[in-house]
């Protein structure tokens, strides 16, 4: 699946390399036509580096390489303080990435404490305190953890639905092939109905984002995984556990203790994408058209406290943050919140308005706030004319005006 979850067809470049209908459009835009078929190239050994577990370490070691060759060329010039300068910075970069081989990918290293529970937070500091986690302990849960967390799938997944449809979810005790999170060796699999049906998406989503909070409680990692994992080496996993013919993985959350040693390409990479999230002001809107920031501070809004901010640090596909949430009032009284995404996604922008969801009503019912949430008809939603997007999901609407 894409990014967008739409089926992916193929086509053959001349190098016989199969590419997905997104992989094809984007090198159909390349300009220069006879850059196309080394750009697939390019692409296939990228996959195949991601999905043998060398993808995290080679960029790293080209950097190493490219530096310590700038600083041969430096010596060549006579600048030899310079070149001794850059060649320092190309050594330390190829010692941190032969620790990273043999901590992580050769699994040699001392043994890492267990994580302490979370027990003592507050739904809002758990749910700030949870942070994808890319590298997991080469440990498996003890049995009392792996129960713990088998009861809140089936707690969640028992609960009410926004939609008609079932979704599942599997646990699977194997290394699957996944990117870039290492090292993980226990997942549970999100499974909806393989006929298309939006609320269903929405509902893995919002269910596995609960079981998340749960095993964060419980002081474990978790890393929600979509396009970084292979459909292939889930599927044959599953074994019978999986139809193809009535099943669909949405995606994938790994799950175990988390880890202290981090490749350094991974550290940089939650550095520049992963921690960072858009202001509030560009997330909740007063108005249908989304023009209006929402003032989070003002009353009735500022009853909700920090529910604005759990959803602001909701995991999204590539930390996109594709969710936006518009509020409705009554005579100054807020009555219910409209959830959006605010690109065309058949999957992953459903997943993340389910998280949403969650998050939202974590907050809500941490505040002693109730409410439920529901698709509205089309007549009462108040941004739903427009087009193309913002694309509505679902609304959580108040018990009691607020």
């Amino acid at each position: 699946m894409s990014r967008q979850g739409r089926p992916q067809t193929t086509s053959t470049t001349s190098a016989g390399r199969l590419l997905s209908a997104n992989e094809q459009a984007v090198i159909d835009r390349i300009p220069i036509p006879f850059l196309r078929a080394p750009f697939a190239e390019l692409w296939r050994l990228k996959v195949r580096l991601q999905f043998t577990g060398w993808l995290q370490y080679v960029p790293p070691a080209l950097l190493a390489l490219a530096v310590l060759a700038v600083a041969g060329l430096t010596t060549l010039l006579g600048l030899v303080p310079v070149a001794l300068a850059i060649g320092l910075a190309g050594v330390a970069l190829l010692v941190l990435e032969v620790f990273d081989l043999v901590t992580v990918k050769l699994r040699i290293r001392p043994p890492e404490p267990r994580p302490g529970r979370l027990d003592d937070l507050d739904a809002f500091d758990l749910m700030r305190a949870r942070r994808s986690c890319r590298s997991f302990q080469t440990r498996k849960l003890t049995p009392a953890d792996r129960e713990e967390l088998l009861a809140s799938v089936e707690r969640h997944t028992a609960a009410g639905r926004i939609g008609t449809r079932a979704v599942r979810f599997e646990y699977v005790s194997q290394e699957l092939t996944v990117w870039p999170t290492v090292n993980a060796s226990e997942f549970l699999v999100a499974i909806a109905p393989r006929e298309y049906d939006k609320t269903a998406v929405i509902d893995v989503g919002r269910t596995l984002e609960k079981i998340v909070a749960d095993a964060t409680r419980m002081g474990l990692g978790t890393c929600w995984i979509g396009p970084g994992a292979d459909q292939r080496s889930i599927q044959q996993h599953l074994g019978d556990r999986f139809d193809p013919a009535r099943d669909h993985v949405v995606c994938v959350c790994a799950i175990g203790y988390r880890s202290w040693f981090v490749p350094m390409f991974i550290r940089v990479f939650n550095a520049r994408f992963s921690r960072r999230r858009k202001p509030l002001d560009q997330l909740f809107f007063a108005d249908p058209g989304m023009r209006v920031p929402l003032d989070v501070a003002a009353p009735p809004f500022d009853r909700l406290g920090r529910t604005f901010e759990i959803c602001q640090w909701a995991p999204s596909s590539y930390n996109g943050q594709t969710t936006r949430g518009v509020a409705v009032t009554e005579a100054g009284r807020l009555t219910r919140v409209d959830f959006y995404q605010s690109i065309e996604s058949r999957y992953y922008g459903p997943v993340a308005a389910g998280i949403w969801c969650a998050n939202w009503e974590i907050g809500c019912d941490a505040l002693g706030i109730r409410g439920r949430l529901a698709v509205l008809p089309e007549a009462d939603r108040g941004a739903g004319t427009l087009s193309p997007t913002p694309l509505y999901d679902v609304s959580w609407v108040a018990d009691h005006p607020v």
